[in-house]
């Protein structure tokens, strides 16, 4: 089950200089099935790969950069504190969007979400239809690589709809707490669906975990 502290998708970047000793070193999560699990929807081979190259590369990247930030920190290098933050919002970004996203998949997952968050999507979209038509013309349209999102607005109590370039992450960027990302960068898909995302985005529905979507609405619409 998800705590309140869901709704806070990352804790800071850069922790207080006295934690510079006893840092906690950010990790590479497990994921909570086999590699094989979500075929045919997602190969085998592309998890693999998404997870243990390309998540773990952000780990390694974000512990290595924020390294470099404490020391400029410690040594009062405001220069080269600025120069880290676009490789702290990358790095870091991309790892709280792939931990986010292994948890909105699941090989029991598909079909539609039930009780509340399902009224709430019909409350705020019209319809489960136009919001699952939605998000991925919201996905399919980023330019490049980056994201689709279903986030919560707490201010305003309703369901919104959102892209995110590269790694950019949601929350850090719109406000919005992360509640369904889709990965619309081409190491998501490209191996099985080479550069049609469309058909990507129309297989990904099959293995939505709409249980763990629900969670995280009801941790955070309080």
């Amino acid at each position: 089950m998800l705590s309140r502290a869901a709704c806070s998708t990352s804790r800071k970047l850069a922790p207080a200089l006295g934690s510079l000793g006893s840092r906690q070193k950010y990790t590479l999560p497990d994921l909570p099935y086999d590699y094989g699990a979500l075929e045919p929807h997602i190969n085998a081979q592309i998890m693999q790969l998404h997870h243990n190259k390309h998540h773990a590369a952000y780990v390694n990247n974000l512990n290595a950069t924020e390294d470099k930030y404490l020391e400029a920190l410690e040594k009062g290098d405001i220069s080269t504190q600025i120069a880290l933050q676009p490789a702290l919002k990358f790095n870091g970004g991309g790892h709280i969007n792939h931990t986010i996203f292994w948890t909105n998949l699941s090989p029991n997952g598909g079909g539609e979400p039930k009780g509340e968050l399902m009224e709430v999507i019909k409350r705020d979209f019209g319809s489960f239809a136009r919001f699952k038509e939605k998000l991925t013309a919201v996905s399919a349209g980023v330019q490049g690589s980056g994201w689709g999102w279903l986030g919560f607005n707490k201010e305003q109590g309703r369901l919104q709809i959102a892209a995110c370039a590269n790694q950019d992450p949601l929350q850090g960027t719109t406000g919005l707490i992360p509640l369904l990302g889709i990965d619309v960068w081409e190491h998501a898909y490209y191996l099985q669906y080479k550069n049609v995302r469309p058909d990507y985005l129309k297989a990904i529905w099959n293995v939505i975990n709409w249980d763990n979507v629900t969670e995280r609405y009801m941790a955070c619409k309080q």
